[in-house]
């Protein structure tokens, strides 16, 4: 098996918070949930956001698959990604450290 780490940054228009309609909202439900269910299959690491809401914030997903092909459409198969409103870029990754003490919210 082998790690890698997707880059998410939302498309430009979308950092307004007044541009958002329902469907963007579904999207991200649906990207959630698709999180979700790769944790609960054991492919998701981890997966988390930066705080700030300007051209500068992005998300990362981190997985571990067996080969790069299938980590670039798991990539492209989630719905913020497949419906065009986060770019992604992929990169092989390795977990050097991880302290399991800490929780999330």
């Amino acid at each position: 098996m082998r790690q890698f780490l997707y880059k998410l940054t939302l498309i430009p228009e979308l950092l307004e918070e007044r541009n958002w309609t329902d469907k963007e909202n579904d999207i991200v439900s649906e990207h959630f949930h698709a999180l979700q269910l790769l944790l609960k299959n054991d492919t998701l690491i981890m997966a988390g956001r930066t705080l700030n809401n300007d051209s500068s914030a992005f998300g990362i997903v981190v997985i571990q698959v067996p080969s790069e092909d299938e980590a670039e459409a798991l990539m492209n198969s989630d719905p913020a990604v497949r419906e065009g409103i986060m770019t992604a870029e992929l990169f092989p990754y390795s977990v050097a450290l991880y302290n399991d003490t800490f929780s999330t919210r």
